[in-house]
């Protein structure tokens, strides 16, 4: 029966890995790479990206600030569904970085465009919720920091 075969652990991948060519390596990363957008923009990350972490959270901001460009304010169902587009690319995005001073500014950018584009929080509770919850998120984030960077923020 399809669907039914169980994924090995990260822990069983790595093992297997470990034992495998550079050749063999190549070709697994291309065919993940050819399988998911998300599987190459990933690697795309991390080969081309990765060296200059300020520098990627800066073109995410960018590309950021041209989606909020894009939201249709005259419909509140449009404004939430593209500030939820948004969110889901951010989040992919800080996936992608793993650091969580990167969480911290492209949230707090997310919350500073939602404030700058005047979006109507006090109209929709569904666009509320969704600011109050990235502000929550925020100050996990935060308090997980070094007191040094907590205080930065």
């Amino acid at each position: 029966m399809f669907g039914s075969m169980k994924a090995a652990t990260v822990h069983e991948i790595k093992q297997e890995l470990i034992h495998l060519s550079p050749a063999k390596l190549t070709e697994i990363c291309l065919r993940l790479a050819k399988f998911k957008k998300d599987n190459k923009e990933l690697l795309t990350f991390l080969l081309f990206e990765s060296g200059d972490e300020q520098g990627y959270i800066q073109s995410v901001k960018n590309e950021m600030d041209e989606m909020f460009k894009e939201i249709n304010h005259s419909n509140i169902y449009y404004t939430k569904k593209t500030l939820r587009k948004i969110l889901r690319t951010t989040n992919k995005h800080i996936r992608y970085v793993s650091v969580k001073t990167a969480e911290v500014e492209l949230l707090i950018h997310f919350c500073k465009k939602i404030k700058e584009t005047k979006i109507p929080l006090t109209k929709s509770l569904l666009l509320a919720n969704i600011y109050n919850g990235q502000i929550k998120k925020i100050e996990k984030s935060i308090s997980l920091l070094h007191e040094d960077l907590q205080y930065d923020y």
